[in-house]
């Protein structure tokens, strides 16, 4: 009786104490939150904070997911509370200029109809049709929309980026203008060797539809206000007041995409005594020093590993160019929007990005090569006709050298002086954002894709992802500081590092456990076979006494053996279950008890405050 009054005394005891925490944590802490991962992945970055600090008018979110239809979905589930806990943090820090709806589309409902007329994608669930919706959409004043369609559960990391962007978008829903100044012919022309007009670059297209293309003269000596982002596709020989322009571009907050090249396949262009490769180069040296970064002159990218196989005539085997590279996934920043999720680029005769010692602004590598790499000399790549000539010559050192780069950070101008007519430019600027690519020909067709013509109309099939890392880098840099600030917040994928390790000196010893039974177990087949080698053929096979001994042994062992390898996963499962039960205490009681006393710490020092 005694124990039982205890006990319940102890229950109540532990009800009313949950009870004050409750109360008093809901009275003194309101909205407080408290994250604790390693990356603070549940708290909105500092550039989310100022996209929405900048929002004018109020601006309507709905988030359509379909509930009723994936309650035996858990990672599907886990991640749409992730999504909601998400976007509830960004409806507490708008302060009531965002205003967030959560839908649960029923299949044929005006909700459902609703999700259809804002575009987003509706997924199978089954084969009976059911169809399940986990998208955004919103929508500002004026009636204009935007929309994620799905949210891809691989993609986890760039949530915070896409639901900044699509906030940003519809703030400012007018095109960005691309301002476009290329030393090719990117809006097509004529080639003097078919005698023939050429189509506009198919890059081109893709990027039109995203943005309003402004094309630039060569010789310009201003960027015009309206230009958000500056593409510079193979700028050679550029004019001193047009680097000046692109200087003073920058240092306002102009954001800047630049294809330069060491050695362009594209470019036709020969020297006036006919040497073949040059005028083929493209750098902005003056800029490039100014901001931090360095295009190593005369120098091509070789990479073994890398290697494109190209044909090098009608009926003959194709070789492997060294300076005609194939980038997979692994060459490619996974960190960063505009790499990550591509999966291959082909580049041609592409040169190396250095980082500038002493440098004020950050050079971070996007495209990086193999260790197999190694310089190759410029001149030599476009005078060779046997691309295997090369790849005998490559001596990797071992380096991974960089092919594209971001840059941002404080930068002075390339011209602190000015220049002749012009003296009271830009000295300095706090930050500036800029992506480097050491290549030019990925953008042309023959690089990333097949063109068909269906009736009049050109029709793209990609091969590579050459586009798609324009459009990436173009549409991360139209977007604020701020936006551009988000770009990622890093793996969600947090490891359970005591598990593993027991798993793995578990399976160790498993392992281990095995290879002695295969052993044994070889050992006995080949006795038998022996025995069964020495008997007359179809005659049963007869075993003496001692090797029935031997054989039941064997079994005997077997079953020893047999019975330590399930003591083996026994006791891992117990260890496991040791530390899951650990982990619920310190979860059920240990936890809940620290915050009531900190609740009560705070309770006491305010009512302090007031006698």
């Amino acid at each position: 009786m005694k124990k039982i009054l205890h006990s319940g005394a102890g229950l109540l005891l532990i009800a009313a104490a949950f009870l004050a925490f409750n109360i008093l944590s809901g009275q003194l802490l309101g909205n407080a939150r408290l994250d604790l991962t390693e990356q603070k992945l549940y708290t909105l970055s500092a550039g989310t904070e100022r996209v929405l600090a900048e929002l004018d008018e109020p601006l309507d979110l709905y988030f359509f997911y379909s509930d009723q239809a994936t309650r035996e979905l858990a990672p599907l589930r886990n991640y749409a509370r992730r999504v909601e806990e998400m976007l509830k943090a960004y409806e507490r820090v708008a302060d009531g200029r965002l205003r967030l709806h959560i839908v649960d589309p029923e299949p044929f409902s005006e909700d459902e109809d609703r999700a259809a007329e804002f575009g987003l994608q509706a997924v199978p669930l089954n084969e009976g049709g059911e169809q399940i919706y986990f998208g955004l959409a919103g929508r500002n004043p004026a009636g204009n929309t935007q929309a994620i369609p799905f949210f891809p559960l691989d993609q986890e990391e760039f949530l915070e980026y896409e639901i900044s962007r699509l906030v940003q978008s519809l703030a400012h829903p007018a095109l960005p203008v691309v301002g476009v100044l290329s030393g090719l012919q990117l809006n097509g022309g004529f080639d003097m060797l078919a005698g023939q007009p050429t189509p506009p670059w198919m890059v081109l297209e893709e990027i039109r539809q995203l943005f309003h293309i402004e094309s630039l003269e060569a010789g310009i000596d201003q960027i015009p206000e309206e230009v958000s982002v500056l593409l510079l596709v193979h700028p050679k020989q550029l004019p001193e007041q047009t680097l000046y322009a692109i200087d003073q571009f920058v240092l306002r907050g102009g954001k800047l995409l630049a294809f330069v090249d060491p050695l362009s396949e594209t470019d036709t262009g020969m020297s006036l005594s006919g040497e073949m490769g040059a005028g083929r180069a493209s750098d902005l040296e003056p800029l490039f020093k100014a901001w931090g970064l360095r295009l190593r002159p005369g120098e091509v990218l070789g990479d073994a590993a890398y290697a494109m196989s190209v044909s090098v005539g009608q009926g003959q085997r194709a070789v492997r160019h060294p300076a005609w590279l194939n980038l997979p996934s692994a060459a490619l920043d996974g960190q960063d929007v505009s790499t990550a999720g591509l999966e291959t680029l082909t580049v041609a005769s592409a040169g190396i990005l250095d980082p500038v010692e002493g440098a004020s602004t950050r050079f971070v590598p996007l495209i990086k090569s193999s260790a197999y790499a190694m310089p190759l000399d410029a001149e030599r790549v476009a005078a060779v006709d046997d691309p295997q000539a090369l790849l005998g010559d490559l001596q990797p050192t071992g380096e991974r050298y960089t092919l594209a780069a971001r840059i941002s950070g404080p930068a002075r101008s390339a011209y602190p002086d000015g220049i002749e007519g012009r003296r009271d430019g830009l000295k300095a600027a706090d930050n500036i954002n800029l992506i480097v690519v050491a290549d030019s020909d990925l953008l042309s067709d023959r690089m990333w894709v097949r063109v068909q013509d269906f009736f009049g109309q050109r029709i793209p099939q990609p091969f590579a992802d050459n586009a798609s890392l324009a459009i990436n880098a173009l549409d991360n840099l139209a977007g604020s500081d701020a936006l551009i600030e988000v770009r990622s917040r890093g793996r969600f994928s947090r490891p359970f590092v005591v598990v593993e390790a027991l798993q793995r000196e578990a399976e160790a010893r498993f392992r281990e456990k095995e290879e002695v039974l295969q052993q044994r177990l070889a050992q006995t087949e080949q006795q038998l076979a022996a025995l069964q080698q020495s008997e007359e053929p179809g005659k049963a096979l007869e075993l003496s006494a001692e090797q029935q001994a031997t054989l039941q042994q064997f079994m005997q062992e077997k079953l020893r053996i047999r019975k330590e390898l399930r003591e083996v996963r026994y006791q891992l499962n117990a260890d496991i279950e040791a530390l899951g039960r650990t982990l619920k205490l310190l979860n059920i009681a240990l936890v809940p008890l620290l915050l009531t006393l900190g609740v009560l710490a705070v309770w006491l020092w305010r009512r302090r405050r007031r006698v």
